[in-house]
């Protein structure tokens, strides 16, 4: 039995032992197996560079021009004669690497430009490029045809402006006189004589504006995808317009609130205005007009003359701000710009603001916290009144046969110069400069009483002489028995405040453009309600910051990064504060838990934060923000 037991026991240890053999044999062969894979597995995970530019196509190179405005109108409006009348004749050249495409005797009615801005006049050039060509020398010419000799027979042509840059077919960006974020913006060039509107792209197999050297080694993306529509992190942002300026269009962003110009057009809408001229990184400006019917046969027109836009256009222009009316674009909204509105004789700004009806059945409610809506009717006069809520985003300029005879502007040319007079009056409380922040504002003549009753005459004089401002009522109109020189008879400008405080102030330095979307700070009641005076308005400005439930103030990151983003935001004539929030709980590595947010200093005008960056902060406190650019250069390293 001994003998037995103990063989028994022998054959059972040479049987676990043979299996805990059979089991590390399986478990080193699993092991190693799946090293090898992972070995695998990460050597297909190893980034490899596609450095091939245009293969599914052949490469070419697409100039479009958008708009050529002439910037000299102005300027004759505001001169005695008749030059105004007398558009000039241009066309354009566009040359790349050499090859240059000529225009003259193909744009315009008559083979050239006759007119003082083309806009909804687009044209576009075609070039050929050698295949997996990396640059492109572009030059754009704007050619003025000038007319010379005793009988105006003989012409010459000049070049007016000349826009030279390189296009990048691995990015599809560009740089040289124009490029992203620039001062005068991407695709807009602001030169001394015209300004002019492009857009350059390259062949591009599936459309969508990003070439494929970008979307196989910068995004990842399909290049025989349309990105046009695509939306991948579901910020409201397709994958091709965050490309084009600059965004991560894998991380949600909050397009909803960003305005890193601070002109208060979201990134939302900013895209919705897309195909009008906007830009994110460029202050703008959206103005729809309507005009009104004739009382009858003598009665003058109700419109906003051409003129009397490109006065409003320029002005803004010379300061960095893009203004673009719409007086009937072809492609507009139904109930767009450029409408006749039915005839109402009677309007007021504090009585029963009728502007209401056209507010509501002729202004696109798409439109409304965008444009503002500017009405030129019969009534005398000009006011801003709030159409909902107390938003200051509906104007009424009036211009009637008595209004003419009041501003003495008995000439075409005086009466359109009146009318962009009082609208740009109107347009500046829509930016902020208002009578309750300064008292020169919307000041009157000593004969008006009821404005300024507290005020002695000669402070109430200083006001008046030292305020060259459109802001100031005594300037608006047409006065040359009071002012001798030209200049103060026709001023059309906010003032520069050379005069100095406390009489006068720099109108540009305290302009907020987003103070159309805003209520005002105070309410304008009916004048049989109140005392109508400016003194007595009480100003009503609660406003408590930035309230952000999940997110705190970080004072000790503000102070540290204040300078370092001194350009993140792009607003004009004036500087800003930042304001840094941190995510009080952060629910996911690397998500973004920093917002970065701008307030304009042009306080006592109403002014709240706008959010303009969003970034990571990481454990030791350090701010992270998406560049794209660097992106671009790490891959442009691998090559």
């Amino acid at each position: 039995m001994a003998k037995t037991s103990k063989k028994r026991f022998k054959i059972a240890l040479a049987l676990i032992i043979v299996t805990i053999l059979v089991l590390a044999s399986i478990f080193t062969y699993y092991v190693l197996n799946e090293k090898e894979k992972e070995e695998a597995t990460e050597e297909e995970d190893v980034f490899v560079l596609d450095d091939r530019i245009s293969p599914y196509t052949n490469q070419g190179l697409f100039v479009e021009i958008l708009r050529i405005r002439n910037r000299g109108l102005m300027d004759k409006m505001l001169s005695y004669g008749t030059s105004w009348k007398n558009p000039p004749n241009f066309y354009y050249n566009i040359e790349v690497d050499g090859k240059k495409g000529i225009t003259k005797g193909f744009v315009g009615e008559d083979g050239l430009y006759n007119t003082w801005d083309t806009i909804n006049k687009e044209s576009l050039l075609i070039f050929y490029i050698e295949e997996e060509q990396e640059k492109s020398d572009v030059t754009i010419e704007i050619v003025e045809v000038v007319k010379s000799g005793l009988f105006k027979r003989k012409t010459t042509d000049v070049i007016k402006e000349k826009i030279s840059f390189v296009y990048d077919y691995y990015t599809g960006h560009w740089y040289g006189d124009d490029s992203l974020i620039d001062s005068d913006g991407c695709g807009h060039y602001l030169g001394d004589e015209y300004e002019v509107w492009f857009n350059v792209y390259q062949a591009d197999y599936d459309h969508d504006g990003i070439p494929y050297w970008a979307e196989v080694n910068i995004l990842g993306t399909d290049p025989t995808v349309d990105d046009r529509d695509l939306d991948p992190d579901e910020d409201g942002i397709p994958t091709s317009w965050e490309w084009k300026w600059g965004y991560d269009p894998f991380v949600w962003n909050d397009h909803m609130n960003l305005d890193p110009d601070v002109d208060g057009i979201e990134n939302v809408e900013e895209y919705q205005m897309r195909k009008y001229f906007s830009n994110p990184y460029q202050p703008d400006i959206y103005i729809e007009t309507d005009g009104m019917e004739k009382k009858g046969l003598i009665d003058t027109k109700h419109i906003f003359f051409k003129e009397s836009q490109q006065m409003v256009i320029e002005r803004f222009a010379q300061h960095g701000i893009n203004v673009y009316i719409d007086d009937g674009w072809p492609d507009g909204p139904k109930n767009g710009g450029g409408e006749e509105l039915p005839f109402i004789g009677a309007a007021d700004d504090t009585q029963s603001r009728q502007n209401l009806m056209f507010y509501k059945h002729n202004f696109p409610d798409e439109r409304k916290g965008i444009f503002r809506y500017l009405v030129v009717g019969y009534e005398n006069g000009g006011f801003i009144i709030p159409a909902d809520y107390n938003k200051l985003d509906c104007i009424y300029v009036g211009n009637n046969i008595a209004a003419r005879i009041t501003r003495l502007a008995f000439t075409p040319r005086v009466n359109r110069v009146m009318i962009a007079k009082n609208a740009l009056h109107e347009l500046g409380h829509s930016i902020g400069l208002v009578p309750v922040t300064f008292k020169g504002n919307d000041i009157q003549t000593r004969r008006i009483t009821d404005r300024y009753p507290n005020m002695s005459d000669e402070e109430y004089d200083k006001f008046v002489k030292n305020y060259y401002s459109i802001m100031n009522y005594y300037y608006i109109y047409n006065k040359p028995f009071y002012f001798s020189d030209e200049t103060h008879t026709y001023l059309f400008d906010y003032s520069d405040g050379s005069n100095g405080e406390p009489y006068d102030q720099n109108d540009w330095e305290y302009i907020y453009l987003p103070t159309f979307q805003l209520d005002a700070v105070s309410y304008e009641e009916p004048e049989e309600t109140v005392d109508f005076t400016f003194e007595d308005f009480e100003v009503s400005d609660e406003y408590p910051g930035v309230v952000l439930d999940g997110w705190e103030f970080d004072e000790n990151l503000t102070v540290k990064y204040s300078e370092k983003f001194t350009t993140l935001a792009t607003v004009k004539n004036t500087d800003y504060e930042i304001q840094i929030y941190v995510k009080t709980e952060r629910d996911e590595e690397g998500e973004k838990n920093i917002r970065i947010y701008a307030k304009p200093n042009v306080e006592p005008v109403h002014v709240r934060w706008t959010l303009i960056a969003e970034g990571k902060l990481d454990y030791e406190e350090n701010i992270q923000l998406y560049s794209q650019q660097s992106e671009i250069d790490f891959a442009m390293s691998l090559r």
